[in-house]
């Protein structure tokens, strides 16, 4: 049967291979128009998901107190009806924003379920992390020049310029169009401070100290505009701003960007020259751009990096694809966004926070501050949806602190995590296997069917869960029935579902120079170098680097203490911090690993296997040393999202030995426009645990 894996937001096509009514193997789809047949660790192990010993199979209830892992056993009937009622009194006595609906790594419409739902409750506060991931890139494209870009690696390019983005790790149909690119004579230059395997395969690796991105894109600016590489025809005839650009990056000298960045001068030249010079070129960013306070502008650097060399909308570049045929998932009918009042909408969380008026979100580190404080308002309910908050926030402290206090807290989850043994109720939510839905892709436009395979007789699908609250709480118009949903999900295909679950996907096409005939989608109708837009709302119009906070640059005094930059990258058997009571995926990857330049190691006196504390100044965590020659030796490169659920529930699960988060900083400065903290980049220190 063909099905689509959604245990990460890739989508990759699956054809999953049935005895009678039970699945035995999951294999790559070779039809697949996302993946052709690729298939991660993650995705093949998706069957120890459907039968994991630890799965959560019944509703819980928490009968002693938070964190002591004392539950009861309750029927879904008891558990909607009193989540429903706990629900209706919060809203009732306090208002309906009161109650924050939040959720982790995106998850297709099963998010879109969750917003909806909220905004039928009447609460304008959905929290998500999109200020942490690809959505700061894609709004920095939509402001340039009105459209999400993406590589077209089948042309092929001549040049793939790879930035902060690990293919062989996090996305296994685009490795393979990577792969397949470079077998057909495409030059690969990587910007990554980790020798990914793309860095490997590069005939140019530059490792940039961490967070300091946008330092090195406007210097690359620079040298294309003071060598004159740029584009001319497609500049004179398609933008707006190039001489306000011009002068913005006289300053930015691939010199000034070597102190910043620690990258050489003539590095920076060279991978601008190439990447101006070497037509059509194609220009990757990664989520390694997305976790500090340039972001967002740095996505803006490389969608005008795209512009003045022209690599916009040719073969080989970086194009434009057709819609694939299924409602999109910002739909406001879809999310019901109507259905919250003006006045209530007005009380939105993050409406004090200054960002840009497209962000509609409720920044989760304001929500566990009102949680905290009470300010701007109390927040009484929290519902989590998928979400291992303790170990994927900023300052996990203070996200123990705020769901400790929270008067109610529910938790839907396929396993007990740390941050569901906190909460009044936990839902044993269905997996990819074990419902219908659509999934709409991203690095290929198309929408591909997710078919229900197996069975979990306690385990529901979000809709369900959903639909079982709306159903009590008067809103069961918003949830009519799922079959009618998953029609209205893919009808721009023109089929229903049960059509579309014999077609198994529906892709986009490239639309090639579409600028040509419509222009772009931006009010000037060209690419919008300097952004009119941002000006008005008060944001850069052109990128501004700013140096992060606790970095070697903005608190020298501090990098004394502690002399190394800290980052993370992902590894392949793990999305973020799910996974790591799955077999096979454990075995590959069995302890949370820190990366450290073999010279700096001896220096310090640590060897290969060490346990070692990595320590900044909000406290310390132990991981594993491996050593390395490649990176540079002021960096340390950690493992993220770690947790343990071998350990007990006392403990939540080891939560707090060696996840990053206890390490990483949730004040501000946030980036501007979208609210994002710094993850990486951080000064730390790293040192040997005696025995």
């Amino acid at each position: 049967m063909k099905s689509t894996c959604e245990l990460c937001y890739q989508g990759c096509g699956v054809l999953i291979h049935m005895e009678g009514d039970r699945p035995v193997r999951v294999t790559g789809d070779p039809d697949d128009p996302v993946s052709r047949g690729a298939i991660c660790i993650k995705g093949a192990s998706s069957l120890e998901y459907l039968t994991n010993p630890l799965r959560l199979r019944h509703p819980l209830k928490r009968v002693g107190p938070r964190g002591e892992g004392h539950w009861r056993e309750v029927t879904w009937d008891e558990a909607l009806d009193e989540i429903a009622s706990r629900l209706g009194e919060l809203k009732a006595a306090h208002g309906p924003e009161t109650v924050v609906f939040m959720r982790g790594a995106a998850k297709g419409y099963q998010d879109v379920y969750s917003s909806r739902f909220a905004n039928a409750f009447g609460s304008p506060n959905v929290s998500s992390t999109s200020h942490l991931c690809f959505v700061c890139r894609a709004n920095a494209q939509m402001l340039t020049y009105g459209a999400l870009v993406l590589p077209d690696y089948e042309y092929p390019p001549a040049l793939m310029l790879m930035w902060a983005v690990n293919t062989h790790n996090t996305a296994a149909g685009e490795w393979k169009r990577t792969m397949a690119a470079l077998g057909k004579g495409s030059k690969l230059i990587v910007i990554d401070p980790w020798q990914s395997e793309l860095a490997k395969a590069a005939s140019l690796w530059a490792k940039p100290r961490p967070a300091t991105d946008l330092a090195l894109a406007l210097a690359m600016i620079h040298v294309i505009i003071a060598e004159e590489l740029y584009d001319r025809g497609f500049v004179d005839s398609w933008t707006v701003g190039f001489d306000k650009l011009t002068e913005h990056v006289k300053d930015c000298t691939p010199e000034w960007a070597q102190e910043v960045t620690w990258v050489p001068a003539e590095t920076i030249r060279e991978i601008a020259r190439a990447y101006a010079t070497t037509k059509p070129a194609t220009l990757v960013l990664g989520n390694g751009i997305d976790n500090n306070i340039n972001n967002f502008q740095t996505g803006r650097a490389a969608a005008i990096l795209r512009a003045v060399t022209g690599n916009l909308g040719i073969p080989g570049a970086d194009i434009e694809w057709s819609q694939a045929g299924a409602t999109a998932k910002g739909s406001p009918e879809l999310n019901a966004q109507a259905a919250v009042p003006a006045g209530v909408r007005a009380k939105w969380l993050s409406a004090n926070d200054g960002l840009m008026p497209i962000v509609h979100y409720a920044l989760p580190q304001t929500v566990f501050s009102a949680i905290l404080t009470g300010e701007p308002y109390p927040i009484r309910g929290v519902f989590v949806q998928g979400a291992s908050l303790l170990t994927t926030m900023p300052d996990s402290k203070a996200t123990r602190d705020a769901l400790e206090k929270v008067e109610f807290l529910v938790v839907s989850d396929l396993f007990m995590t740390p941050t569901a043994e906190l909460a009044d109720f936990v839902l044993p939510v269905a997996c990819f296997l074990e419902l219908n839905s659509v999934h709409e892709g991203e690095y290929v436009q198309a929408a591909n069917v997710v078919q229900k395979v197996a069975d979990t007789p306690e385990c529901r699908s979000d809709y369900q869960i959903f639909a079982g609250l709306a159903r009590r709480m008067g809103l069961a118009t918003y949830f009519d029935s799922e079959e009618k949903m998953l029609d209205s999900l893919i009808a721009p295909s023109g089929v229903s579902f049960q059509e579309f679950k014999r077609i198994g996907a529906v892709a986009g096409s490239r639309q090639y120079r579409r600028h040509e005939g419509a222009g772009f989608n931006t009010p000037t109708k060209k690419v919008e170098l300097y952004s009119a837009r941002l000006a008005e709302w008060g944001f850069d119009p052109l990128p501004t680097y700013r140096e992060p906070p606790e970095s070697p640059m903005s608190e020298p005094e501090l990098a004394e203490k502690y002399p190394f930059v800290l980052t993370n990258h992902k590894v392949q058997p793990y999305q973020h911090s799910q996974g790591r009571m799955i077999s096979s995926l454990r075995r590959a990857h069995s302890e949370p690993v820190v990366h450290i330049q073999t010279g700096t190691a001896g220096k310090l006196g640590i060897s290969e296997g060490d346990w070692v504390f990595i320590e900044t100044p909000r406290g310390r965590i132990r991981q594993r040393a491996n050593l390395v020659d490649s990176i540079d030796p002021r960096v340390v490169i950690a493992d993220y999202g770690w947790w343990f659920p071998e350990k007990d529930a006392s403990s939540l699960h080891g939560w707090a030995e060696s996840n990053l988060n206890m390490l990483t900083y949730a004040g501000r400065p946030w980036g501007k426009e979208m609210g994002t903290p710094t993850l990486r980049g951080l000064v730390c220190n790293v040192r040997r645990i005696s025995e």
